[in-house]
């Protein structure tokens, strides 16, 4: 799941009053350049972005006016208290870079699972933890404490 299909829609107005209308719509404002082509500027549906966006490796295939172009991540900004997209610079990538990107991510993914699984299998057989050999001799368990400051 590191290659996603996205369509755009291409954007005319700028500023922080155009973003905060595109954001209310569903949308994430977005530039798309690289390769010696002039900046595209667009926005592109939040929800779809948001998910795509956790995958590492991600190559996004965009669709803006029957147009397709591959393209990465290359900065991702969100709003520091509610998490959400902001705006998204991405980058265009050739298909050789996208098959690396790609790649780099399917095995990210599979040594983060790996490394979970490990993670669990080592849960599941640790020794449950003595207390009192933890503690050590001169610490006392909880109950006999307060049963000796009650009397």
């Amino acid at each position: 799941m590191a290659q996603v299909s996205i369509t755009a829609v291409p954007r005319s107005d700028f500023g922080k009053g155009a973003a905060r209308r595109t954001r209310r719509e569903g949308r994430v404002p977005a530039v798309i350049y690289g390769k010696g082509t002039e900046p595209q500027h667009v926005s592109l549906p939040d929800h779809e972005l948001t998910l795509a966006l956790r995958h590492p490796g991600l190559v996004l295939e965009v669709t803006i006016e029957g147009k397709t172009l591959l393209v990465a991540p290359r900065d991702v900004q969100k709003d520091p208290v509610k998490r959400v997209l902001e705006h998204v610079d991405l980058v265009i990538v050739s298909k050789a870079e996208a098959a690396e990107r790609v790649e780099a991510g399917l095995a990210a993914e599979a040594a983060a699972e790996a490394a979970h699984e490990a993670e669990l299998e080592a849960a599941a057989h640790a020794p449950e933890m003595d207390l009192e050999a933890h503690l050590g001799d001169d610490a006392e368990p909880a109950d006999d404490a307060a049963e000796a400051e009650e009397a």
